[in-house]
């Protein structure tokens, strides 16, 4: 069982958006991005289940930018296992699930791709780094992924960016990478391009 909030969509709108936050948040922290993209959908709204020195997180890391492998395949598993679980419970449609990541949730969002086929309806990818290296991705053809990178983010360097994109774009997503000047930061000008995103790539795009 992993800590979470769901809140259900208005009816009409089949989207529910799986909110996961970066090191050190909870569930609550990336709440307001549903009303920035979709006030409409349902929201899931997960808390990592990892702790580092006291902060959330949704796997283990070795180092600065060096994950522990064995633990993130481990905690992908557990995140999608739950993600079943709540679709059930709640009553929402697991085929059309959206991820809204930032930081480390962005990277267990990216794994979540990376390791199980249609895991995800899309993604919204916020300052993301590579999950894993050396692995065949499976079939995305078609499923639409946004990246917010900062062209001079400390912890994610560019070029871990574009190494991302190019593996999810030879697995078939449909990637659009939108770059910020704020560093590892969340800014308003990203959210608002990953909304223009999602009305064109996932909104109504149901059927």
């Amino acid at each position: 069982m992993m800590n979470h909030i769901f809140k259900e969509g208005k009816e009409g709108n089949e989207n529910t958006l799986l909110l996961l936050h970066g090191t050190g948040g909870d569930e609550q922290d990336l709440l307001p991005l549903r009303d920035m993209i979709d006030p409409d959908a349902a929201v899931l709204s997960v808390r990592g289940n990892v702790s580092e020195n006291g902060m959330n997180r949704f796997f283990r890391r070795l180092a600065e930018g060096v994950f522990d492998e064995e633990d993130l395949i481990f905690r992908t598993k557990e995140l999608n296992e739950f993600i079943d679980q709540a679709a059930k419970d709640y009553r929402f449609d697991r085929k059309q699930v959206i991820a809204v990541g930032y930081s480390n949730g962005a990277n267990i969002a990216g794994s979540l791709l990376y390791h199980y086929d249609k895991s995800l309806r899309g993604a919204i990818l916020l300052h993301p780094m590579v999950p894993r290296r050396g692995i065949e991705l499976p079939n995305l053809e078609g499923t639409p992924v946004f990246i917010g990178a900062g062209a001079n983010d400390p912890i994610c360097a560019p070029e871990e960016t574009k190494e991302l994109d190019k593996m999810l774009s030879d697995a078939g997503a449909k990637v659009e990478v939108f770059w910020a000047h704020q560093g590892h930061q969340l800014t308003r000008e990203e959210l608002d391009h990953a909304r223009n995103w999602y009305d064109n790539n996932v909104k109504g795009a149901n059927k």
